[in-house]
């Protein structure tokens, strides 16, 4: 298995050939929300979900501009409706179906 760093590079190399294949600037992507926003929605939801909602984040922040404020307004948006203390309210489904 790959190490922290080893996978940081290989992780940053990709966002980087990506971005300039989709004509998106450099260092646009701020992979760490992304990420972050993955992790809560496939642990809150269940993990099939985690992709659906970074298409579905982007698509909505590219409809509302695309910049780095709107991904964030999105994001924010997913994030409180998500199930959880200080979150949305319940999103119907069970622990068994998280997995």
């Amino acid at each position: 298995m790959a190490g922290g760093d080893e996978v940081s590079r290989a992780l940053d190399g990709w966002v980087a050939r990506v971005s300039a294949a989709l004509g998106l600037e450099p260092g646009s992507v701020d992979a760490t929300l992304v990420l972050d926003l993955a992790r809560e929605v496939a642990h809150g939801v269940a993990r099939p979900a985690a992709p659906l909602t970074a298409f579905l984040v982007g698509l909505a922040a590219g409809r509302a501009g695309g910049s780095g404020p709107d991904v964030h307004a999105a994001v924010e948006t997913v994030l409180s409706l998500l199930p959880g203390p200080d979150r949305g309210t319940d999103t119907g489904t069970d622990d068994a179906a998280r997995a």
